[in-house]
């Protein structure tokens, strides 16, 4: 908006809030958090104005200064204020089970385990954009082999918030996705948290977070951890999520190495037996990592027997990467219920992963520990090094 000067013989006329709300359309650039910023290369402007008093001849002259710019930020605040969030792009982070324990199996046929989640950098990004449709919601992505329907968790997971809410908007959602399916990531569930806190945010948070985090269980046992600051103690299924200050530093770097055949859940679960369990207390391993960090005897996983016998290369995987480290991790363990293979310590896959032909198709990434602000969600790390293969690290798998 131009600004202007007026000479006039007793007042200075300013664009009023009306003129600039119907001109609103015209601001284009919005912050993240819906606030908008309009910039002008105005200086503060001097305006001469005339002013006479009719029982005498003399005229008196006035300077008035103001400044257009800071008056046209203030209303694009208040304009601001009314306008509604019509898109919103949100990172979905994954986790890894640091450890866990499968601690007994239920008259229900399910299991209670008891884990350190914590949140990693490693993602998929979301992006959300209100639809004119009143009836469903539209999903696409990048992959193929994702479900688009209600069999999808996003899906499942605005169909839940309407349900609790009352709430009659449906989206377009796109999935940029970066995590793998089938690697005890909780890739899905991530999604799943993050749909939710998006149609909070574009209903102007009806639900508080701990209403979101209580109605996710009914998504997912997974779901809830989303929820926390990003490291928390996770009994139950894992729905009973106890927030926890991240018991290692943040900056400590992995990688993940994940072979393209998947862990069937169901499968790993079946061939589970109690009795061959660990028997360490969970509580013990937490303070023990609080304590003294990571390290190769605290990251006990009760489903690494399992799941190496429906997937036996797996077990050959983790076996060499342990002798192929000379001391690069400081532990290497499955995260959940497979397939992925981490490497706390170092960022670099092990050589042999580059040199083999039988694992020129694995997933890499190297990541590390994140956590979230109160209030605020997940936000996507600066640089990143995400779903790559041995022959390109630096790009992604077909």
């Amino acid at each position: 908006m131009a600004s202007s000067h007026f000479l006039c013989s007793h007042h200075v006329f300013l664009p009023s809030y009306n003129s600039f709300k119907k001109s609103q359309s015209h601001l284009s650039l919005f912050k993240p958090n819906g606030s908008s910023s309009f910039h002008s290369n105005s200086q503060f402007k001097r305006i001469r104005a005339m002013a006479s008093d009719s029982n005498t001849p003399t005229r008196r002259q006035v300077e008035v200064v103001y400044n257009p710019e800071e008056r046209i930020n203030k209303l694009a605040d208040e304009v601001d204020k009314e306008a509604p969030l019509s898109r919103l792009t949100l990172f979905s982070p994954c986790k890894v089970n640091v450890f866990l324990r499968i601690t007994n199996k239920r008259e229900d046929g399910f299991h209670d385990l008891a884990s350190l989640f914590h949140v990693i950098s490693l993602g998929d990004i979301l992006k959300f954009s209100l639809s004119p449709s009143k009836t469903k919601d539209s999903l696409s992505t990048n992959v193929s082999g994702v479900p688009l329907d209600d069999r999808n968790l996003i899906i499942k997971a605005l169909n839940l918030y309407r349900k609790k809410t009352g709430s009659e908007k449906f989206f377009w959602i796109h999935l940029d996705k970066k995590v793998p399916t089938g690697a005890g990531l909780g890739g899905g569930s991530s999604n799943a948290a993050t749909a939710l806190w998006a149609a909070n945010q574009f209903n102007g948070c009806l639900a508080t977070e701990k209403e979101l985090q209580e109605w996710s269980s009914e998504i997912g046992s997974d779901v809830p951890f989303f929820f926390s600051q990003g490291a928390a103690y996770c009994t139950g299924q894992g729905e009973v999520v106890q927030n926890i200050p991240p018991p290692v530093p943040l900056d400590i770097p992995m990688v993940l190495i994940k072979p393209q055949q998947a862990c069937s859940t169901a499968e790993v679960y079946k061939c589970l037996r109690l009795d061959q369990t660990s028997k360490v207390d969970p509580l013990t391993l937490l303070e023990k990592i609080s304590t003294n960090g990571i390290s190769q005897d605290v990251c006990i996983n009760d489903l690494e027997p399992p799941a190496f016998e429906v997937l036996p290369s797996l077990r050959r995987l983790k076996q060499r990467v342990n002798a192929a480290s000379r001391g690069q991790y400081d532990a290497v363990f499955m995260s959940g219920s497979g397939s992925t293979i981490v490497g706390i310590g170092s960022p670099d896959p092990p050589q042999f992963v580059y040199d083999d032909e039988e694992y020129h198709d694995v997933f890499l990434s190297e990541a590390n520990f994140l956590t979230r602000e109160v209030n605020q969600w997940y936000r996507e790390p600066a640089s990143t090094s995400a779903s790559t293969s041995p022959s390109n690290f630096s790009q992604s798998i077909e």
